[in-house]
């Protein structure tokens, strides 16, 4: 499974040119089953989504995850998550209240065998801000059964060990470079956070030409497997 986590800056590029259909390349180029979004709506007036659904459809097999709160938006809080539903089955999906001074949440989407969740998030600027919602993330995820993906953009510039530490036992970050900002890229904003029986197989800054272009973050890309354990079964064959 490959999954990739992108602020789109509401598909403003560098030359300052909203151009959606520069994002939808990009995810092209990725190929991902999972990808998860942030400032994919506008922030001010009906906080309209800026991507033709239509297109992501149609073109590249991606679906958003429905947990948007006004008609004309995409997500919530400018976070959505997109999936192939080909292969994968949405079970769950719910939005994440985090404390916040300014208007911010997470998203969640369950997908059916072997039962991985995948949250979206963009955190706060502020450090204190930051690590109460990463507190509360942690709680919610705490009594989880099932393997669990947190991707976004962290607003960390550094490493910053405490984030895992913070998300509580059992959880690993995974830097895939700097993402940030796209024309000089020396800050690594954009991660993974991987609780459970997850194989991370390979994790990479998308730096591809156009990426570069379409909006001031990077793509970053996660390649996961599943373990056995995790694995069902395949029917066996009937012998003939």
């Amino acid at each position: 499974m490959r999954v990739a986590s992108y602020n789109i800056r509401k598909a403003v590029g560098l030359d300052w040119r909203r151009d959606a259909d520069r994002i939808v390349d990009v995810l092209r180029e990725i190929d991902a089953d999972i990808v998860i979004l942030q400032e994919a709506d506008k922030r001010i007036g009906a906080r309209a989504g800026v991507l033709p659904a239509d297109t992501l459809r149609e073109a590249l097999g991606l679906r958003a995850v429905d947990l948007s709160v006004r008609e004309a938006s995409h997500g919530w809080h400018g976070n959505l998550i997109l999936y192939r539903d080909h292969s994968l089955v949405l079970t769950d999906a719910a939005r994440i209240e985090l404390p916040s001074l300014e208007p911010r949440g997470a998203v969640s989407a369950r997908f059916g065998d072997p039962g991985l969740e995948v949250i979206g998030v963009h955190l706060a600027l502020a450090r204190r801000v930051r690590a109460r919602q990463l507190a509360a993330l942690g709680e919610r995820i705490a009594g989880a059964d099932h393997p669990v993906l947190i991707a976004g953009d962290f607003n960390a510039w550094r490493e910053d060990a405490a984030i895992p530490r913070l998300l509580g036992p059992g959880c690993r970050m995974i830097l895939p470079g700097n993402s940030f900002h796209a024309a000089r890229p020396s800050a690594p904003l954009d991660r993974f956070v991987l609780r459970g029986e997850l194989e991370h197989l390979a994790a990479r800054v998308h730096a591809s030409d156009l990426a570069a272009r379409a909006s001031d973050h990077l793509p970053v890309v996660l390649d996961l497997d599943w373990p056995d354990a995790l694995k069902t079964p395949k029917p066996k064959e009937a012998k003939q």
